[in-house]
């Protein structure tokens, strides 16, 4: 019975990605012709571990016999467009501000439309919302948790690398 259900929920997982992803194509554009001013060159560690966790979450390790549940498919199906739907929402409100690593533009200002209006972190959340239907829908639980908690310590530090900047 969840043959075809693992397989819809793959399906989806590698479409969400793609569209999770385009979500950043005019940010970027539009950010790189803003000058930077002052950037943290820690932020990029924080990327090493978010880029550790999304590994943990994709990589093909599991065990003798290993089978997703009824439940951990459906919750990735549903979980993934959410996280698509705030990444969009999220990128299209900061625009130019937007940024790769920690850094400020010299017309900076803070965002506080759309997603920013009642998240402070929308897009490390679609981040950890992909992670986490990427999780339920392919990976063996312990991958999981770890890449979670690595996403989570490089999500920490690109947090932290943003403070000296808005105090």
């Amino acid at each position: 019975m969840t043959e075809p259900l693992q397989i819809a929920a793959y399906l989806e997982l590698v479409v969400s990605w793609v569209v999770w992803f385009l979500a950043f194509v005019k940010p970027r554009k539009q950010a790189a012709r803003q000058k930077k001013v002052v950037r943290d060159a820690a932020s990029r560690w924080g990327l090493v571990f978010n880029g550790l966790g999304f590994g943990c979450v994709c990589a093909y390790v599991r065990p003798e016999g290993f089978r997703k549940s009824f439940a951990e498919l459906i919750a990735s199906m549903v979980i993934a467009p959410l996280a698509i739907i705030l990444v969009w929402s999220a990128t299209r409100h900061l625009g130019r501000h937007w940024r790769f690593e920690a850094a400020l533009s010299q017309d900076h200002a803070l965002v506080k439309t759309g997603a920013y209006a009642w998240l402070r972190h929308p897009i490390y959340t679609s981040m950890l919302a992909m992670i986490l239907a990427t999780g339920l829908g392919y990976s063996w639980w312990p991958l999981l948790v770890l890449g979670i908690l690595l996403f989570l310590f490089g999500i920490e530090i690109r947090v932290r690398a943003y403070l000296p900047f808005i105090r």
